[in-house]
């Protein structure tokens, strides 16, 4: 099978579309025929070694984490799917999406795709509405309160400014003025022009104070203590990423790790094909340019939503 290689650690300029050995489903996996894969920053970081200490892979390297096909193979043990069923999934600590094939355990990270869902916006979906809804649950906020999102348009920032005011939150999101009509079509009550306004005065200026939670997608380490002065005594400070584990101040810090209860990505995936909530693709790639998808989408050049590779 043809795949995206990465044959060791190091920049992302090494990967190459190559001839990869076929995979066959062990007990309990499915073999999926990709038909679209979805790119995350963890990618990136697994190709270059900058995880490796945390998640270390094995090389020649498939990259890719997300997937959207059809099963092809059902492994011994394996229940609940049957050859041919369209499915969406995240394979998160077995990479290996970006290829014509892949596997995939069964288990609350893969499920039956629903007939309204096409295989770019379902490859596009399972890590960042997990992720979202993690966020969510880790906020413990309720209708009324205030939730500053910092990285709001992109793809767990916009999932969340949708789950966030859809549980009645009012939501003030940082975004570059050409996403501020995108994000408050989301349900963003204001938006926050990151590139001419410090965020944490506006929204403390917006909100009249301090807010109650705040989910920071985009600083990492120190940078969070600057951050962390937008939240109230009390209130929550939320992050995907690593930072400080105290603060000076009587806050709650959660550094947020997906994860996904059964039946989740299914109830999600059937809320998108319904309408309550959207899935955004910024750019889309044929399996033979997924080297420079992903160097593209790493570099920052996409603002919006998800970066699709096509197979």
């Amino acid at each position: 099978m043809k795949a995206l290689v990465a044959p060791s650690y190091g920049p992302l300029d090494q990967l190459v579309v190559t001839d990869a050995p076929d995979p066959s489903p062990g007990p309990g996996e499915l073999l999926v025929r990709v038909e679209a894969a979805g790119l995350n920053p963890l990618d990136a970081a697994l190709v270059t070694g900058a995880m490796r200490a945390m998640m270390p892979v094995e090389h020649p390297f498939i990259v890719g984490m997300d997937a959207a096909g059809v099963v092809e193979a059902v492994g011994e043990g394996a229940t609940g799917y049957e050859i041919g069923d369209a499915v969406v999934a995240y394979t998160h600590f077995h990479p290996g999406t970006i290829a014509e094939y892949t596997k995939v355990s069964v288990g609350p990270h893969v499920a039956k795709r629903p007939a309204g869902l096409d295989a770019v916006r379902g490859a596009a979906l399972p890590s960042v509405s997990l992720t979202s809804e993690c966020v969510l649950e880790a906020a413990r906020a309720e209708a009324g309160q205030t939730i500053l999102i910092i990285g709001a348009s992109g793809g767990v920032g916009s999932f969340t400014v949708q789950l966030a005011a859809q549980a009645g939150l009012r939501v003030l999101a940082t975004a570059a003025p050409a996403d501020a009509d995108y994000v408050r079509g989301l349900g963003a009550h204001d938006v926050i022009d990151y590139t001419s306004t410090d965020p944490v005065k506006e929204a403390q200026r917006l909100a009249g104070g301090r807010v109650d939670v705040v989910l920071d997608l985009v600083n990492r380490g120190p940078a969070l203590l600057g951050t962390a002065d937008a939240v109230k005594d009390g209130g929550r400070l939320l992050s995907t990423l690593m930072g400080p584990e105290s603060f000076e101040r009587g806050i709650t810090v959660v550094y947020v790790r997906m994860s996904a209860r059964e039946g989740q990505l299914q109830s999600l995936s059937e809320r998108v094909t319904a309408g309550p909530l959207s899935v955004e693709v910024a750019a889309t790639y044929p399996l033979d340019d997924a080297p420079k998808a992903l160097a593209e989408f790493a570099s920052g050049r996409y603002s919006r939503g998800k970066v699709v590779v096509t197979v």
